[in-house]
């Protein structure tokens, strides 16, 4: 009886599998597609199964180790040991952040602009080689756990393509032209930012991960300094000191920050739930599978808190009021996410909606920034409805020397007799 209780489940299960593939034809076209994807992602006991696509390092592995010329093989080995996708966000993050910063309009003008594209060109560089710094050294500390775990065994160390020296001798090239890039090209205040996120990336976030699930919230502040990065960089060019402290002294920049730091946690917990098993065979101390409920409360907390923080954006000037609004839609839904998630505990396909929603979340909303930022509208109405004042004094110039050219004409004796007044006269 044991082994029909044992099998039973497994047997409905296959027929009920059988049963759908012979009603295929009997589905609507554009749902056959829909149904083929969930019979093959159901598991042996009928429950479907999250896979997690790999990342771009896998993939740019799978492309070196498939490559032909030694050259191309090891440039993409290289090239994965950076995240292209992690450093390509941390890049927008902090190119955005130095865009939102306010500029005073008496201290710009289009002949003389105050955001220089000259320090973005070096801000951007230098915050990618940093990343690819911080990431490659994340590789080369752990390339025997990465090993153990389908979304990252298929890394460069773990294949075998480059060895550990050569990730280190990567990362510490990487990290010292970044952060000497950032120091040259931007301001120190900048390159020390940069420097420390490399320290807590690979020095503090990497081994905390196996020792105790605060590892989230260290993460959570590597992701936002660098739109203080981008923050600083911009009031570096109306500084008069240049001090950290003056630097920094605008809280939009710490909103920002704020903004980046409670991302993560809707992201990160979505994400690790669906894998939360090979996590806790690694021997990562991850909150979804060491305290679960916590973890669904993290990620509703968080994703509340975009409300406060972009109305923050708004009150201290980074932005106008229509952000408030339009953020709100986009915060309303992750936070519906969110909630879901925290309700079902994951179960029900939550977390991957959840996870979706927060990919979306982003740049949604440091668009809907951009495009509120504070004054933009306002200039492009000057620009195309309203008379420049410049052009207005031009006219006052032109019709004051009108009169003086007239008055000449009238009086003709007027010259003589302003020289004669000068000559002294002689006794």
């Amino acid at each position: 009886m044991s082994t029909q209780s044992t099998t039973g489940p497994t047997e409905e299960t296959t027929v009920a599998a059988e049963q759908a593939s012979e009603n295929l034809d009997d589905v609507l076209p554009h749902r056959r597609r829909a149904l083929r994807k969930k019979l093959s992602a159901a598991g042996p006991d009928g429950t479907p199964t999250v896979v997690i696509p790999p990342d771009a390092s896998s993939l740019l592995t799978t492309s070196s180790a498939a490559a032909s010329s030694s050259l191309k093989r090891s440039m993409l080995a290289f090239l994965s040991l950076s995240k292209p996708r992690l450093t390509a966000l941390i890049v927008l993050t902090t190119m955005t952040s130095y865009a939102l910063f306010p500029v005073d309009p008496l201290l710009a003008s289009p002949a003389a602009p105050t955001l220089s594209a000259l320090t973005l060109v070096y801000l951007t560089a230098g915050t990618a080689l940093s990343s690819a710094s911080a990431n490659a050294l994340n590789m080369a500390f752990e390339p025997a756990f990465d090993a153990q775990m389908s979304r990252t065994k298929n890394r460069p160390l773990v294949r075998g393509l480059l060895s550990k020296p050569q990730a280190i001798g990567f990362a510490a090239l990487a990290g010292s032209l970044g952060v000497a890039a950032l120091h040259i090209g931007v301001n120190p205040t900048v390159a020390a930012l940069g420097a420390l996120n490399i320290f807590l990336y690979a020095g503090v976030y990497t081994p905390m991960k196996r020792i105790s699930i605060t590892n989230t919230w260290i993460g959570a502040i590597v992701g936002g300094i660098p739109p203080l990065m981008g923050w600083a960089a911009a009031a570096g060019s109306t500084a008069t000191e240049g001090t950290a402290l003056e630097l920094l002294s605008h809280p939009g920049g710490w909103l920002l920050a704020s903004l980046l730091f409670a991302w993560q946690f809707p992201h990160f917990n979505a994400l690790s739930w669906t894998i939360r098993e090979e996590y806790k065979a690694a021997g990562y101390r991850m909150m979804a599978w060491v305290n679960p409920a916590l973890n669904g409360r993290v990620a509703l907390r968080y994703s509340v808190l975009f409300f406060p923080i972009c109305f923050g954006l708004w009150w201290y000037g980074v932005t106008d009021p229509g952000f408030v609004v339009t953020s709100s839609v986009v915060n309303a839904w992750l936070t519906r996410e969110a909630w879901r998630f925290y309700k079902y505990g994951g179960e029900k396909g939550r977390a991957r909606g959840l996870f979706w929603a927060s990919v979306w979340h982003l740049p949604l909303l440091l668009v809907l920034a951009m495009a509120h930022k504070e004054g933009i509208w306002r200039g492009v109405y000057e620009k195309f409805w309203v008379k420049p004042a410049e052009d207005e004094g031009e006219w006052e110039d032109e019709e004051e020397g009108e009169e003086e050219e007239q008055e000449e004409q009238a009086t003709p004796l007027t010259a003589v007799t302003r020289a004669v007044q000068v000559v002294p006269i002689k006794r």
